[in-house]
């Protein structure tokens, strides 16, 4: 009988080092489990649950709860006092309509039943019961012939060898040898980056109207306006680096025939934009090859002042300006963290606690939203500041795992601390880069409707008329009447007054403003 092999020997001190392997390699592979289970919740978070960051009512007051809940100066309820009693609210829907022309009907009876059923007596007209309806003409669609009549004299036509001629004056079109009115491009426009109606749609809506319109005329009237407001777009750019607070975002955009790359390459959409602090909001949108610093460098070039960003680090390689940090993608990783932490330890997580610092932060800027910004600073400094600090101070003694949610978040925290803190150098600065994210949201809804540009040319051209539109709606123009008029007015118009056309000046017709 054969006897069976023996096994190697081994001594404890190398079991020890096998078993001490096994054990480092067993907790790397937990981490690796825990941090693709995090990143799957998360996708899953951001697939399927609602987009909203709002926090739940128990948790937001957790840690400060005395301070949240108590009012000082709130009056002792009465023993009577009655709370189910409810106040019918006051429609507003006859003072919206006052706003609009009314067309009257008046039903009468005629006057032979204008007779008393019981007693045969006349009837007299007491008044009578009004009901609303809002009515709706279709878009009436005509061709308008400018015709420049043409003078010359019979005297000289039979007597002298030449006859002078002279011709009425009659507008500049806008779009020479073109059928596109100031009103139908304006309105090709507005559908487009407004209503984000893409041009075959459109084109479609147009046949249904028995009106041939390709998307190719359209596609060429859109660029021909653009690259001819392009004077408008620089001024704007020019009024824009004229302030001192700015916010900045970017987002992808795709262009199929950019020179020398593939068509599923991808370019960017710069935004900036103008602070709380302007008069007359601004808005640019700038096209670019890619996300690079050059890109936000070469854009705002020597400017400096206080630019409000989220944390790519692009904007923290500009020289001269002032990069401040944006509390609400800190409360958006930690918020993350809190949506995917298990529901019984929840409450009592890393996440609850960084969560409930910076709704803390966002609370006392709800409270100052009306404040003057001298005011707002020296709050800041005594209300807010220490909150931030202390933030600052937990998060550096937090000890999350790296690679988890809260660890991440943490991190991430950290990584922006000096950004952050820059919010206490003045009054006129926000907590979050909100507003540049709600100004790059319309390209975005947009984008989601046509894809991406064709051309180079479309890009840029989109960026143009972004950029008009979207100022021209923080302004509170009217975006038709307002399109329809500058076309109008731009053929005549020297470069001298462009500035008086932006839809930022402040100094157009007040029939272009929506009355409030």
């Amino acid at each position: 009988m054969e006897t069976a092999a023996k096994r190697p020997v081994i001594t404890l001190e190398e079991a020890q080092m096998r078993i001490a392997d096994l054990e480092a390699e067993n907790a790397t592979l937990r981490s690796l489990a825990e941090q693709l289970l995090t990143e799957k919740k998360l996708a899953y978070k951001k697939m399927f649950a609602p987009s909203s960051e709002a926090s739940d009512t128990d948790q937001l007051p957790l840690f400060n709860e005395a301070e949240s809940l108590a009012e000082p100066t709130a009056a002792e309820p009465e023993v009577e006092e009655i709370t189910y009693r409810r106040r019918k609210t006051v429609g507003k829907r006859a003072a919206d309509l006052s706003k609009l022309e009314h067309v009257r009907i008046d039903y009468e009876l005629p006057e032979e039943k204008r007779v008393c059923p019981k007693c045969s007596g006349p009837l007299h007209d007491m008044g009578s019961d009004v009901r609303f309806e809002l009515t709706i003409v279709p878009a009436k669609i005509y061709v308008t012939e400018h015709a420049a009549h043409k003078y010359a004299c019979r005297h000289c036509d039979t007597c002298d060898i030449t006859t002078p001629v002279i011709k009425a004056t009659s507008p500049q079109a806008f779009l020479p040898k073109t059928i596109a009115s100031p009103t139908l491009l304006a309105h090709i426009i507005e559908s487009k980056y407004v209503l984000s109606v893409p041009l075959y749609r459109q084109e479609a809506d147009w046949k249904s109207k028995d009106i041939e319109l390709s998307r190719t005329n359209m596609a060429n009237w859109i660029i021909a306006a653009a690259t001819k407001l392009q004077p408008l777009y620089e001024q704007m750019k020019a009024d824009l680096r004229g302030h001192e607070v700015l916010h900045a975002d970017e987002t992808v955009m795709q262009v199929l025939k950019e020179p020398d790359k593939k068509p599923t390459t991808k370019s960017y959409i710069w935004l900036y934009r103008t602070g709380s602090d302007a008069t007359h909001p601004l808005i640019i949108y700038d096209w670019r090859k890619s996300r690079a610093a050059p890109c936000v460098q070469d854009f705002l070039a020597d400017w400096s002042g206080y630019l409000h960003t989220d944390g790519y680090e692009a904007y923290h390689k500009l020289q001269e300006a002032t990069v401040v940090g944006c509390m609400a993608h800190v409360r958006r990783k930690f918020n993350d963290a809190y949506e995917i932490a298990p529901k019984d330890s929840r409450i009592n997580s890393l996440a609850a606690r960084g969560l409930d610092f910076c709704n803390r932060l966002f609370a006392l800027e709800r409270q100052w939203a009306d404040t003057e910004p001298d005011q707002r600073y020296q709050l800041r400094l005594e209300a807010s500041l220490p909150i931030f600090e202390e933030f600052i101070s937990w998060a550096k003694s937090a000890g999350a795992l790296p690679k988890s949610a809260p660890g991440r978040a943490i991190r991430y925290t950290l990584s922006q601390e000096s950004y952050l803190k820059n919010v206490y150098l003045d009054g006129r600065l926000e907590l979050s880069n909100n507003r540049a994210e709600r100004s790059i949201k319309p390209f975005v809804i947009g984008r989601k409707n046509w894809l991406f540009a064709n051309s180079v040319r479309g890009a840029i051209a989109s960026a143009t008329l972004y950029s008009i539109i979207e100022t021209a709606k923080e302004n509170n123009l009217k975006i038709f009447e307002y399109l329809t008029w500058l076309f109008e007015q731009f053929p005549d118009t020297s470069p001298e007054r462009y500035i008086d056309l932006c839809p930022h000046s402040g100094s157009l017709p007040e029939t272009l403003y929506i009355t409030q």
